[in-house]
């Protein structure tokens, strides 16, 4: 919970009056309700806390709070919660944008007697029981998640009915609203029409701790109705930040390894990459480490129990992706960064899970770990932002023409975006008013659309200096709180005192040469099992493509050396396929490296599959290289080459499609065919051989044909995949 206590002088940009009628609100009931929410008898309001609630409550306002993590928002909008239902006024609803930010919140209102409820994706068999019990006035709170806002039937049944009965609405994290903000949500721009659309005399609270001047003004725009702005230092005086650089990966772990115990309580360890959560939590539990991985990946049951183990202190560590961030609430003592984030502002709501609830006098320790491969990872997630003009154009003229609803796998056959780009392409179009969500899909709504290119260049320029500052932060010899502070334009900042620039922390920079060996071992152990696509995508018919439901006869459980993304083998192959932004590689096409031919070696030998023949993908990019490796294969297994997934088609761009499932299907199925020197022996086993895995469909396609082919099963081999 936060600690409410302590002063502060809020920066106040807004006149609080107002013509609505008001409220008498006195600060001793105020601070009643307080006592019982944090379960401190002690406990009192700060000034700025005041000032929000009686702006809530008494005049009914809008306003915005930016305050540091751990400051007490979610203390404002319960406690005027209560003031305002015991005045007749509706319940409240918050938008809230994680799960665990739900059930902290719900958590922390029934210590104070207030019935809440949440509505999101998970609790669907509980929806129809929330709505009754809304409608007979038994809640006091609903949490609802953004994507809900844009759920036809909750946008048009459920919602019209809150946003004229809730006494209070508030937007939780509200810089997910702002497209300037670090964590920008489509579905957040949602809540800009639902503001619009509320009745007057409705109060309204936006609350985040990771705003600067900018996202602030925006969200402040947003709100609207003159919103009163209340922004707070955003120190953390319980944060003790420091840097560690060391040259390699296996050092970094070894890091970790000698040092991870020695920070106070429990912690996270963050990655940037799932596939780095798994393989650092592999290393430190066989060093003897109490730690579990962690991600968005992660089932959802799996991550409330990883949570509650962190919180309660019955793990040293959950490793984990930045899906452990917003909402997560407990006394951590130290936060460690293996690679850097993009930005000064999303490092900061990453620290800022640490510290929490701390008794007086105790800190936590707050490393980040930089690595050289920061960048290429930072280039890949700016490769996914929002698409260029004609993909726009190409769904919106898909939508047109058709005249009817399309379901979003519909409208992949159409675009080369993949479902989780399109669909946040749709959800902007969809609060800009060109489309429609409805029931089974999406309509156009034949309003004109117009592609902000200027403000999109201006997100990437920010975006640009964003990373430039997160260099120079890996740099500094100023002060650390002082830098992060400054991104996020507090006026307040000054030097901390407490990080290692200051002087007021010391890290240790050696490792053990045992803890390096092991890390060497474990990341030079090659092998990555690649699981075969079983089902054919939907809607495979409207691109001349004959094939639906379930892939009868999948190749089998398949192999690679690593990941393009893995700490180990990583490298070198990210080295070996390398491209400029038009897909042309950057490394001349060659015969195979040693290094990587021994650890081909090695994966075949814990592998040990039956293989009687061997058939190779045929590449225009790197034909020498993929050439090679089947030869080289044949002469190791001692089984022939029977035959190659030729290209037939070089019209078809070898990349053609490789972010939609649908189109990918096509292009392979137009580019290439399946070419055999000799009919394959009675119940062959197929060594399938590639050097790079990226949909997957490529060797789906000619697992598929080699079974047509007789072939009795398929096993797919491959240098590397980007997953």
């Amino acid at each position: 919970m936060p600690d409410p206590a302590g002063p502060a002088d809020p920066t106040v940009t807004a006149d609080a009056t107002t013509d609505a009628p008001a409220v008498e609100v006195a600060r001793e009931e105020a601070e009643r309700h307080l006592r019982a929410l944090v379960g401190r008898e002690e406990a009192v309001l700060r000034d700025d806390q005041w000032v929000a609630i009686e702006a809530l409550v008494a005049h009914r306002r809008r306003a915005l709070v930016v305050q540091r993590t751990g400051w007490g928002k979610s203390a404002v909008y319960f406690v005027a919660t209560l003031l305002l239902r015991a005045r007749g006024a509706g319940p409240t609803v918050i938008v809230s944008p994680l799960l665990a930010l739900m059930r902290n919140q719900i958590a922390a209102a029934e210590r104070a007697g207030i019935r809440a409820v949440t509505i999101n994706s998970t609790n669907l068999e509980q929806w129809e029981q929330a709505h009754a019990a809304i409608a007979g006035g038994q809640v006091d709170v609903l949490l609802v998640s953004p994507e809900r806002l844009n759920n036809p039937g909750f946008r048009d049944e459920v919602l019209p009915r809150l946003a004229a009965t809730c006494g209070l609405l508030v937007v939780d994290e509200a810089h997910c609203i702002s497209d300037w903000g670090h964590d920008f949500r489509p579905d957040y721009r949602r809540i800009a029409t639902l503001l619009d659309e509320l009745p007057t005399g409705i109060p309204v609270l936006a609350t985040t701790a990771t705003a600067n001047a900018r996202v602030t003004a925006d969200v402040a725009e947003q709100l609207g109705h003159e919103a009163l702005v209340l922004r707070g230092s955003l120190d953390r005086e319980s944060l003790r930040l420091g840097v560690v650089r060391l040259s390699t990966a296996q050092q970094r772990l070894a890091w970790l390894a000698d040092h991870l115990t020695e920070q106070p309580g429990s912690g996270i360890v963050y990655c940037l990459t799932v596939a780095a959560t798994q393989e650092v939590a592999d290393y430190l539990r066989s060093r003897g480490l109490d730690v579990a991985a962690y991600s968005g990946q992660t089932e959802q049951t799996e991550r409330l129990r990883l949570e509650e183990d962190l919180a309660a202190g019955r793990v040293k560590a959950l490793v984990a992706t930045s899906a452990l961030g917003m909402g997560f609430d407990a006394a951590l003592g130290f936060v460690v960064n293996l690679g850097a984030p993009s930005s000064p502002v999303a490092y900061y709501q990453q620290v800022g899970r640490a510290g929490r609830g701390l008794p007086p006098g105790q800190s936590a320790t707050v490393v980040l770990l930089p690595a050289t491969e920061d960048r290429d990872i930072w280039a890949y997630f700016a490769s996914v932002g929002f698409p260029r003009e004609e993909l726009v154009r190409q769904t919106l003229e898909a939508l047109e023409s058709s005249g009817r609803v399309m379901s979003t796998a519909a409208l992949e056959t159409h675009v080369e975006l993949n479902r989780t780009r399109l669909e946040t392409m749709l959800k902007v179009l969809d609060v800009d008013g060109a489309v429609r969500r409805v029931r089974g899909g999406w309509e156009a709504t034949g309003q004109p659309w117009v592609y902000d290119a200027e403000r999109y260049a201006r997100l990437r320029e920010a975006r640009e200096r964003e990373q430039s500052a997160m260099l120079e932060y890996l740099s500094t010899d100023r002060c650390r709180m002082l830098f992060l502070r400054e991104q996020l334009d507090d006026p307040e900042a000054q030097p901390c005192g407490r990080c290692d620039s200051c002087g007021g922390l010391e890290l240790p920079g050696e490792v053990s040469a045992e803890s390096v060996e092991a890390a060497e071992q474990r990341l030079s152990r090659p092998g990555v099992p690649v699981e075969p696509r079983r089902q054919w995508p939907t809607a495979l018919g409207e691109l001349g493509v004959s094939l639906k439901g379930k892939i009868r006869t999948p190749a089998q459980e398949g192999r690679v050396v690593a990941r393009l993304t893995d700490l180990g083998y990583g490298t070198a192959l990210r080295d070996l396929f390398r491209e400029d932004g038009e897909g042309t590689p950057l490394t001349p096409d060659a015969t195979v490296p040693v290094g990587l031919v021994r650890a081909v070696v090695e994966v075949l030998q814990e592998w040990q599959p039956r293989v009687s023949a061997i058939v190779h993908v045929e590449s225009v990019r790197r034909p020498t290289l993929v050439a090679d490796l089947a030869a080289g294969l044949s002469r190791y297994l001692q089984v022939p080459v029977a035959g190659r997934f030729a290209v037939v088609d070089p019209g078809v761009a070898p990349g053609r499609g490789a972010t939609n499932s649908p189109q990918r299907i096509a292009a392979v199925r137009r580019r290439h065919a399946l070419q055999l020197d000799e009919p394959l022996p009675e119940g062959a086993s197929v060594l399938l051989v590639d050097d790079l895995v990226a949909s997957g469909w490529t060797l789906t396609l000619a697992a598929h044909d080699l079974t047509e082919a007789g072939a009795d099963q398929v096993l797919p081999l491959a240098l590397a995949t980007r997953a």
